[in-house]
């Protein structure tokens, strides 16, 4: 079981801060923001074989599943620095899900952090990315990145 429960100080404030006048302004000025960067990673993740995508109608955050059955245990992505490989690979030697290994691999290899899904208690291999990045040209170099990885990732036990 997962619970989640707000401390007494954000229950305070959180009225306070939802009804300041500027406050629908700024939540609009979010919505889009999340909106724009939303759009931007689902253009970029749709062309990409082995996943599927959906948009994220208004959430902060995007899940990514892969296809049935493209992941592996003998899958990798080749990590430069010899301590994070270390790291990485001593982790994937007991037995994990795909996609975290997936996730590991791509933090070692890039420096790129997000979360696999099966840490969400679900059984569908992918990982969840945040909208949260506010520059949108770091943002966008960062989806590539993870785009161009999954396939190096995919094809890595071909």
């Amino acid at each position: 079981m997962s619970e989640v429960c707000s401390t007494t100080l954000p229950q305070l404030a959180i009225p306070r801060i939802m009804t300041h006048p500027e406050y629908q302004t700024y939540l609009n000025s979010r919505i889009r923001h999340y909106e724009k960067l939303s759009n931007i990673a689902y253009n970029i993740f749709k062309e990409v074989p082995y996943i599927v995508v959906s948009r994220t109608n208004g959430a902060f955050y995007m899940t990514v599943a892969f296809n049935e059955a493209v992941l592996n245990h003998r899958q990798k992505l080749h990590i430069d620095v010899p301590e994070a490989r270390e790291f990485v690979e001593g982790i994937l030697n007991s037995k994990i899900e795909h996609d975290k290994r997936f996730v590991y691999y791509l933090l070692g290899a890039t420096g790129i952090c997000v979360v696999p899904l099966t840490s969400f208690f679900t059984h569908l291999p992918g990982f969840r990315i945040t909208l949260l990045e506010k520059d949108e040209t770091k943002f966008e170099e960062t989806i590539e990145k993870i785009a161009e990885k999954i396939v190096e990732y995919i094809e890595s036990s071909n």
